[in-house]
């Protein structure tokens, strides 16, 4: 063993790694990730739950009552509604997590001691519907009649099975991994190999090549998503209560957000090693922030914004409500547009960035 020699690797690896900006900043980068995000986006104590009440009574007690559940802290009024259908209806586009029915004869069944309110939960997620039995405990008239007068009633996953939620969001998962490493590495791997001396003799333009990259990705994009559709169904029995060919729609919205993301990475990174450790970046945050693993609702409204531009958290509103509520696209446009954007922005930016030379 020569120390001397063994000291000079040891200077030499420093030095490289000095000059490696994208594997210094995972050194840093990624414990203060994680500590930020477990530490303080990440809550599972769930409040805020968007909510609607359809007030039918409009006494005093029954606003006392709405003002009682409101105090709780676990549901926070997003809208209004008249009646149940508006807000099943809402439940179904995913505007609300939580409806509260108060009847018109609320006075006389509340001094009946029955049933006086329902509460409306989005079941799909069972940590909601967990949030929101607490509502059932709240007591009316000041604690002189007993909760049982306050019933929860979850739809589009009455079992609580977790399959039925996780099942949907894979499919997300899988496409978020896999399309932004594919084409993060496509460019990349191009210039690597040498290929990309081909490339600059022929006529074809940059938004051709770019193109070129995403399309057969797509493909494998829609095959995956069928493959884990199959056996979600076969396996899990989770249903599909949309229409299909909206599944697949929303598939194939995200599979272009991703892989646009994923050649504007490629043509940042100087190494295949470099589009993986940049790959880390994005992939992290869509698994802890996008609602997949963690409550959406529960996270501060400066991680939601956050949270918002990135395509996953987009997506699982999309598929989530297509497969389990029966929703539309038309019935999510908010979602729809937002990744339509994303996915033009980011190709936009992939192809100014771009050139058709190897420096």
């Amino acid at each position: 063993m020569n120390w001397r020699r063994l000291f000079a690797i040891v200077v030499k690896e420093l030095r490289q790694m000095r000059r490696d900006r994208i594997t210094l900043a995972m050194i840093v980068g990624i414990p203060v990730m994680q500590l930020v995000l477990f530490g303080y986006a990440i809550n599972l104590n769930l409040r805020g739950l968007s909510a609607a009440v359809a007030d039918q009574a409009g006494t005093s007690g029954s606003r006392a009552l709405v003002m009682d559940m409101i105090a709780t802290g676990v549901v926070k009024p997003a809208t209004e509604a008249r009646t149940p259908q508006e807000l099943m209806a809402m439940l179904k586009r995913g505007e609300i997590s939580v409806g509260v029915v108060v009847p018109p004869d609320f006075e006389r069944r509340r001094a009946e001691g029955r049933e006086a309110v329902q509460v409306l939960v989005d079941g799909s997620d069972t940590v909601v519907q967990s949030a929101a039995v607490q509502l059932a405990q709240l007591p009316i008239d000041g604690g002189t009649v007993k909760p049982p007068q306050i019933s929860v009633v979850s739809f589009y996953n009455p079992e609580r099975r977790s399959a039925v939620n996780i099942v949907p969001g894979l499919i997300g998962v899988i496409l978020t991994m896999t399309m932004v490493l594919f084409t993060g590495v496509a460019i990349v791997r191009e210039r690597e190999r040498g290929n990309m001396e081909l490339l600059i003799a022929t006529p074809v333009s940059r938004s051709e090549l770019m193109i070129g990259k995403v399309l057969p990705y797509a493909v494998i994009g829609l095959i995956q998503t069928t493959v884990v559709l199959a056996l979600g169904l076969t396996i899990f029995s989770v249903p599909i209560r949309g229409s299909a060919f909206d599944v697949y729609l929303a598939a194939i919205l995200l599979i272009f957000a991703n892989l646009t993301l994923g050649l504007l990475i490629s043509t940042k990174a100087q190494s295949q090693f470099q589009a993986m450790q940049m790959t880390f970046f994005v992939f992290l945050p869509s698994i802890l922030l996008s609602g997949f693993m963690f409550p959406f609702a529960g996270m501060p409204k400066i991680i939601q914004w956050l949270a918002e531009l990135l395509p996953l958290t987009h997506f699982l509103r999309l598929i989530r409500g297509i497969m389990l509520r029966g929703a539309g696209l038309v019935d999510m446009w908010p979602e729809v547009l937002a990744l339509v954007a994303f996915t033009t922005v980011m190709m936009t930016l992939a192809i100014s960035r771009f050139r058709k030379r190897l420096d």
